[in-house]
């Protein structure tokens, strides 16, 4: 996969693959521990090909091909390469599609970015998740881990071995929560979500179809779990893309 290269400001550099074609151009966010070789980052973009779509997908700091440590990343990081890429690599109107972890990021790129961003489609959003989704599921061991050892070593279904959930990771995610109040989006949002989900189960969802503002598109697939990339589920995604771009 031949790569392009950003360098930020800090002379980290973020790798991203882009592609010409019409505008809104789709600009993909990753999710924890993945990177833009993933399954629906790649069927995204066959689908902006067939559609002659501009699209870009980008790898966060310490993910992929982009420089850093896994181990060093927090929400504030990763948004801010988000943030990068829309201000140097984005030019023209932007639907953004966040994938878990990308899904939130998604929603703070929005919320920044206002200008920028005409829609979203959210896959499995995890908003709030390093609060939400895993600081509320520790137990006292696991959370005392975090606390005097800076990190816990969680298992992981996805990857060969297991990874760490920093103590810079969770504080840092209590600067961005969204799910305390209402989420105002100006733009379509549209969520495709699995209801086999152990990860992001479908009810964290919901609360996000409740805090957000105007009138999201919640599409739920009844036996399907967080990876939602077998072609069936991969058509559903780039169905709620279609119709999200035919609703801007």
């Amino acid at each position: 996969m031949a790569f392009q290269t950003l360098v930020r400001e800090d002379s980290g550099t973020i790798a991203y693959l882009s592609r010409a074609g019409k505008q809104p151009q789709i600009l993909w966010l990753g999710g924890f521990k993945s990177d833009m070789g993933g399954t629906k980052a790649r069927a995204l973009d066959d689908w902006a090909a067939r559609q002659r779509q501009a699209y870009l997908r980008f790898d966060y700091s310490g993910h992929g091909a982009s420089s850093g440590a896994f181990a060093d990343g927090t929400i504030s990081r990763w948004l801010d390469d988000a943030l990068t890429v829309l201000d140097r690599l984005c030019e023209g109107p932007q639907v953004l599609v966040g994938s878990s972890m990308g899904g939130w990021i998604a929603l703070l790129a929005a919320l920044a970015r206002p200008e920028k961003v005409k829609g979203l489609l959210l896959i499995a959003p995890a908003a709030d998740f390093t609060e939400a989704l895993i600081w509320a599921r520790m137990s006292p061991e696991m959370r005392n881990d975090v606390i005097e050892q800076g990190f816990w070593l969680r298992p992981s279904a996805y990857d060969d071995g297991p990874y760490p959930i920093t103590r810079a990771l969770i504080a840092d995610g209590r600067k961005h929560l969204l799910l305390g109040g209402p989420v105002e989006i100006g733009v379509p949002v549209h969520i495709v979500q699995g209801m086999q989900d152990p990860d992001v189960p479908w009810q964290h969802a919901m609360t996000l179809v409740e805090r957000l503002s105007g009138n999201p598109v919640l599409t739920l697939i009844k036996g399907c779990d967080h990876r939602l990339s077998s072609p069936a589920e991969l058509r559903h995604i780039e169905r709620a893309l279609e119709g999200l771009l035919a609703e801007i």
